[in-house]
């Protein structure tokens, strides 16, 4: 009689046991492990929301898969971004589209829409803006397709412009009175056209 009893408590335990560890086993494979984690963002889709302000155009576009550029994308957004005077067209440094993207996740933003204030420009195009308006640099790295002046509705241009800074990423100017920014893939530095001391840095 005690035998069967502790037959049967041996029995009564294993199975206590296996519904207990296959309880373990399913909220282990819940959690997502580091290279997990990485797979997921090496595989993420990298995506721009934008509105030129000149030509009243509007881009939805995954640029970016995982780690690789999409050369389809890339090629849209060139021509998105041609000078609006001219219509020329100059390929883009895609790090300046990581840098926009970052730029609307660390503002709580992901995808948000960006209105473009000014994107590619001819030589022509800059001395003509240099002759006519105040604080555009005679050798400016839109020329290059190496920056872009945006805002982003409903955003403070003034946040906006310190979440740049933050990205310590390539050139952010400031231009309050024009409210909007400037980002670049030059060299990092800092600059604010018309503004308070206080606001003032770099070069």
């Amino acid at each position: 009689m005690s035998r069967t009893i502790s037959f049967g408590s041996l029995i009564g335990g294993v199975l206590l046991f296996l519904v207990v560890s296959g309880g373990q086993g399913a909220q282990s494979s819940a959690v997502t492990s580091p290279s997990e984690q990485t797979q997921t963002q090496q595989s993420q889709d990298h995506q721009l929301s934008l509105y030129n302000t000149h030509t009243g155009e509007r881009l939805e576009i995954i640029y970016r898969q995982g780690e690789k550029y999409v050369p389809a994308a890339l090629a849209r957004l060139d021509y998105f971004l041609r000078d609006h005077n001219t219509g020329d067209i100059r390929h883009f440094d895609p790090r300046l589209y990581d840098t926009l993207y970052d730029l609307t996740a660390s503002i709580g933003q992901p995808s948000g829409e960006i209105d473009i204030v000014c994107g590619y420009r001819t030589p022509k195009t800059n001395e003509s803006l240099r002759a006519h308006t105040a604080g555009v640099a005679k050798n400016s790295l839109h020329i290059q397709a190496e920056a872009i002046d945006l805002r982003m509705p409903g955003i403070d241009t003034l946040k906006l412009r310190e979440a740049a800074l933050a990205l310590q990423r390539g050139g952010v100017g400031y231009y309050p009175h024009s409210n909007f920014i400037h980002v670049d893939t030059g060299r990092v530095r800092q600059w604010c056209f018309d503004c308070p001391a206080s606001l003032r840095g770099g070069d």
